[in-house]
Parts: structure tokens; sequence; C-alpha cells
């Protein structure tokens, strides 16, 4: 199993970050599903203010080009995109078109 975290931000609107926890309180089926069948065990996602922290586990079937690929080709998961995308920011040292920023491990007990 390999962990992986991430790190993305949310406009700073109390509304429209209400509206994305409300979501994720009821994720789209067709969504778990995606995340499930890409070899992801478990996921987190944390806030602290705008600043979102996700945890994801994967098992040894799991690869980011693989997901991605997945990704492009299901519509469900591409009218989710969209529609998250609504509330949330990109990192100032985010790529063009990057959401979600892999985050270096610096430490580990």
């Amino acid at each position: 199993m390999k962990r992986y975290c991430f790190t993305l931000d949310l406009i700073e609107d109390d509304e429209l970050i209400a509206a994305y926890k409300q979501y994720h309180e009821a994720i789209w089926p067709e969504i778990v599903e995606s995340i499930k069948s890409s070899g992801i065990n478990d996921m987190e996602i944390y806030l602290s203010g705008t600043r979102l922290f996700m945890i994801m586990e994967t098992n040894d079937t799991f690869s980011f080009e693989n997901k991605a690929k997945a990704d492009l080709e299901n519509p469900k998961v591409q009218e989710w995109e969209t529609l998250m995308w609504n509330y949330q920011k990109a990192l100032p040292n985010a790529k063009p078109g990057e959401k979600w920023r892999l985050m270096d491990q610096i430490f580990k007990l």
C-alpha cells in the first residue's frame, strides 16, 4: 500500500465552501466507483480555512496515468470535476490546469 498527500485551495467565500462541503457529504456513486476501481483503497479530505488536504491510500494496481486516462474517458467524472472547479482555486505554485498538488513528505515518525 502506498500513501499520497495532496493540497488545494478553495475560493474564499463562505457560501461556496459550505456548498463544497455539502457535495462531499453525498458524493455521487459514480465518483466513488471511479475512485475505488482505480486502485484507491482509502481517501480522506480535510479542510482548514480555505486549504484542503487529501490523503489517498492505494494498492499495487494504482497508477496516476491509468487514473487520469480513466477519468478523461468517464463523462460523470468530468462533470464532477467541472462542478468542483467552481469551488476550487489553484495554488500559487500550480502548473496551468493543475488542481490537487502532490505534497512531498518531509517527516515520518
